[in-house]
């Protein structure tokens, strides 16, 4: 998959939702809520401000972080689900 994303915009590929909870329950698809973790495959080159300078974005291909829960725009590209966020949405850099 080739992507480049435009200004502020960061392609995130959601990270897998667990499937039984930490006692033991399988949680079944209906009940199944969208993970908020996800990792950057892709970073646009930063956003413009209005003197024309471009402010580089903070994150970088492979970081994991958390967004917001309803944030972005799910694409399907070549069979993977994607997020396409902008930098605002990002909530966090997991280390």
């Amino acid at each position: 998959m080739k992507i480049r994303p435009l200004g502020d915009r960061i392609v995130v590929k959601r990270t897998k939702e667990e499937e039984r909870t930490k006692g033991g329950i399988i949680i079944p698809d209906s009940a199944k809520e969208k993970p908020i973790e996800g990792v950057v495959v892709a970073v646009g080159k930063g956003k413009t401000l209005k003197d024309g300078k471009v402010r580089p974005v903070e994150v970088k291909e492979g970081d994991r972080i958390l967004f917001g829960k309803y944030s972005g725009t799910e694409v399907k590209l070549d069979g993977e689900e994607i997020v396409i966020v902008r930098e605002d949405d990002i909530l966090a850099v997991l280390a």
